[in-house]
């Protein structure tokens, strides 16, 4: 008899694997594991953008019977369901959207540009005074943002992942935030006590803890649920 494979997903590895054992209600002992795509992957979006973590599960032949046929047919109905997104397709909604969106502007020399990358799109708007687009520590950005994923998800079964930036802010930003990780990691090292910042995006949070994971002397998690969601700085002991 053939043996079953299904694709799991998953923002690490572990996620991935324990998502697939849960789905096919089977122990770890019952099936063959194979990472498909690894979660140290980078790429020009690996910032602003989660990874996502496959793994290909064979289940093992004398652990077959204790899978139901309900349970086989659901999972391959989800494998076969997820096509690929059509970026073009994807690309040239948002397009609409943001040539329409910068006819109206105040502001008449906005140019922009829109680039993909497997299921991440990044929209660069640039020229003139564009501060007003970005708003108090980028809540106005972020809101746009927010409208191009939703034109951009509209009708797609798996998600797109769409970063805009304006004005070069994403870098000024990023490096403020880095700064300010050294600055705080010095300072619970020094003083033993830890520090919660105050709420970020998902992004922000991720700027500051992959400039400090590789120092040994502190640790970053955190805590709260979105959009109130902050980080915090502590010793590791």
């Amino acid at each position: 008899m053939e043996n079953k494979t299904y694709i799991f997903e998953g923002k690490t590895t572990n996620e991935a694997i324990e998502k697939g054992l849960k789905e096919l209600k089977l122990p770890k002992s019952k099936v063959d594991i194979k990472v498909l795509e690894q979660e140290d992957k980078r790429s020009f979006f690996s910032i602003l953008a989660p990874r996502v973590v496959k793994v290909e599960m064979t289940i093992k032949e004398n652990a077959k019977e204790n899978i139901s046929a309900s349970i086989i047919k659901e999972i391959k109905k989800d494998n076969i369901e997820r096509k690929p997104i059509d970026m073009t397709t994807v690309k040239a909604n948002v397009e609409v959207f943001v040539k329409d969106f910068i006819s109206k502007l105040p502001t008449k020399d906005v140019t922009y540009t829109i680039e993909t990358e497997g299921n991440n799109l990044m929209v660069d708007m640039n020229g003139g005074d564009t501060g007003y687009l970005i708003g108090y520590r980028g809540e106005v950005l972020n809101s746009i943002q927010n409208i191009l994923t939703n034109i951009a998800n509209k009708g797609n079964k798996d998600k797109v992942k769409v970063m805009l930036n304006i004005g070069g802010y994403r870098e000024k930003r990023e490096k403020d935030l880095e700064n300010l990780a050294m600055k705080i990691a010095a300072s619970v090292v020094k003083t033993g006590k830890s520090i919660t910042l105050e709420p970020m995006t998902a992004y922000e949070r991720k700027v500051i803890h992959t400039k400090l994971q590789s120092n040994e002397k502190v640790t970053t998690y955190s805590v709260g649920e979105e959009p109130y969601r902050k980080l915090v700085v502590a010793l590791n002991k």
